[in-house]
């Protein structure tokens, strides 16, 4: 009996959706030691020309505005005055919360997904950036991770309380992805509630909506203190 191979359609891609990405750059840098670390020189450049050149050369990103200090607006204006995706460099409030709100209403009309990003994360690449991009136009919600290495406790006063199953924990990263309406809508709901997130994840968690995680990149470190500068520094060496 003669067998018929079945092959089966390949999956239909959707089409891209216009996405403009918010770098969030607004923090005091309190544990830095007295560094700017938005202005903090990174391979001869100051550390957010680096992160925001990363987003100018993704082409799943349509758009880019700039939340940070008013004492900054400036200068990263004038750094990044050849980069044409940068549309918009704002001021941004008091919580983080606050100033991705700030950054998201600056974004232009028919921005359909927004990607938030730290703007102390400055060796994200354009080829992350376009992945996570991906899979919230797919799942409407996504962000990178890499597995944790450490065993994790919980504590209370001191004492151990508990240990979590290192297998299931992942350290989230950015830039995070999502519905540009649903990431609104979730952080206007954060804030009417009094709740602190910690994330943009955790503020859509809190609608019920579920996060796409895709693969992310060790190298796509969080600059807070001065050893993640020079951390940095010795990677970004490693590539040139």
């Amino acid at each position: 009996m003669d067998i018929t191979k079945v092959t089966r359609p390949a999956r239909k891609l959707l089409p891209l959706k216009q996405c403009g990405a918010v770098i969030v750059a607004a923090g005091s840098a309190s544990r830095m030691g007295g560094i700017d670390k938005v202005m903090a020189p990174l391979g001869g450049e100051p550390m957010i020309v680096r992160t925001v050149r990363a987003f100018q050369n993704c082409d799943a990103i349509a758009s880019i505005v700039i939340v940070t200090r008013e004492d900054l607006i400036r200068p990263i204006s004038g750094l990044c005055r050849d980069m044409k995706k940068v549309i918009a460099v704002v001021a941004g409030g008091s919580s983080r919360q606050e100033s991705v709100r700030l950054g998201l209403n600056a974004l232009p009309k028919g921005t359909k997904l927004a990607a938030v990003h730290d703007g102390a994360r400055p060796l994200i690449s354009w080829q992350l950036i376009d992945r996570v991009v991906r899979a919230a136009n797919t799942y409407g919600a996504a962000a990178p991770a890499i597995p944790v290495k450490d065993t994790i406790k919980v504590v209370e006063g001191g004492l151990v309380r508990d240990t979590p199953d290192r297998a299931t924990l992942q350290a989230v990263q950015t830039p995070q992805v999502f519905d540009f309406d649903l990431l609104r809508g979730a952080l206007k709901k954060a804030e009417e509630d009094g709740a602190a997130v910690t994330d943009d994840c955790s503020a859509v968690e809190r609608t019920g909506m579920k996060i796409k995680l895709v693969e992310g990149d060790e190298r796509n470190l969080k600059v807070t203190t001065p050893m993640d500068l020079k951390i940095a520094e010795l990677l970004l060496e490693e590539t040139q």
